[in-house]
């Protein structure tokens, strides 16, 4: 019965993590605005920070929250680990393979062709911060001196603000479009507020939806913690594959509205963009926090998104800035993979 109930507050959770995701979206969309800022910056700054927000913190919170509670540290740093890794790996596979069984779904439907068309200069990008980033990351786990791990870490950093003004720069190059109308406050609807507390609305939805967040990836944490000890189960796996799935995958459902209206540097920006954020920003986490060494599971997942997506960047290369769906629905195979060896392993 203790195992059901875990079960049911494991999913309840990540459904409102989902939720508290989209109001919090919407605020920093709507503080963007409030700031003057171009959608360049929005998309790339504030809304890739917004939503990566939920998959960031989960790894934080399960790694400082340990810390301060001095409660199983070493499955916290796995489950952080596991939830920092897995982002990408459903980022470069799973997303991957929606994006391109969405192409095949309208192209079935007349709404567009198969080819996809995507300016070279922004994929290209994306994926070379990407590569670069990643393999940064996860060869630095071979470095026992935990002062190149928090100089590696710092370095991350660089890499991202460097990646960040470089889209922002780009952004302004070239025509944007493709972005719906921006919705309503979400706090509008249930107050109506003069003009001159704007800001302060925005600012008071913005803090309510970070708290809820945080307070929901501990409960999520600590549900994992308990099944993983139930099951005997390491963790990392349970994170790795869990996670992502509830803060990841919902988001990249906007590259399927992209993909219908042929906006298909938009949608595959939209998934590629927040790879370069994860393997930047929540990986300088866990090289700063945790000893960062990865065992054979962790490897086997960085091989299969290295894959992955070198199969998408040989598919635009053969093909002279097209991309294929075939290439993109490789990723759902390499994701099938990866479950079969975690359930081969496991049972």
């Amino acid at each position: 019965m203790e195992i059901f109930l875990s079960t049911i507050q494991i999913l309840t959770v990540l459904i409102l993590i989902v939720l508290t995701c989209i109001v919090f979206t919407n605020a920093v969309e709507h503080l963007g605005e409030e700031l003057n800022l171009s959608e360049g910056a929005v998309g790339s700054v504030l809304a890739a920070v917004g939503t990566a927000l939920p998959e960031t913190l989960i790894p934080l919170v399960a790694i400082i929250g340990a810390y301060i509670t001095q409660t199983d540290i070493h499955a916290s740093e796995e489950i952080g680990i596991g939830a920092i890794l897995g982002a990408p790996f459903l980022l470069g596979t799973l997303a991957f393979f929606i994006a391109g069984a969405a192409v095949i779904y309208y192209t079935k439907l007349g709404k567009r062709s198969t080819d996809m068309p995507i300016n070279t200069i922004i994929m290209f990008r994306d994926l070379h911060y990407f590569a670069l980033a990643y393999s940064i990351s996860v060869l630095s786990s071979f470095i026992p001196f935990k002062p190149v791990k928090y100089a590696i870490a710092v370095l991350l950093l660089v890499v991202y603000l460097v990646y960040v003004v470089k889209t922002i720069r780009t952004a302004s190059k070239i025509p944007e479009g493709g972005h719906e109308e921006l919705q309503d406050l979400y706090m509008s609807n249930f107050v109506k507020l003069p003009g001159k507390f704007r800001l302060p609305a925005i600012i008071f939805q913005f803090l309510l939806a970070l708290g809820a967040i945080i307070v929901l990836a501990h409960v999520f944490v600590e549900q994992i913690k308990f099944l993983s000890e139930t099951f005997r189960i390491n963790p990392l796996i349970l994170s790795l594959i869990i996670a992502p799935i509830a803060t990841e995958l919902p988001e990249k459902f906007n590259s399927i509205i992209w993909i219908k209206n042929r906006k298909d540097t938009l949608a595959m920006g939209n998934i590629t963009g927040a790879m370069v954020f994860q393997s930047c920003i929540p990986t300088a986490v866990g090289i700063a926090l945790t000893p960062w060494i990865l065992d054979s599971d962790a490897w086997v997942n960085i091989i299969v998104v290295f894959l992955s997506v070198a199969v998408v960047y040989m598919s635009i290369v053969a093909n002279r800035g097209v991309l294929k769906p075939s290439a993109l629905l490789g990723g759902g195979l390499f994701y099938l993979f990866y479950l079969v060896y975690i359930g081969f392993n496991l049972f």
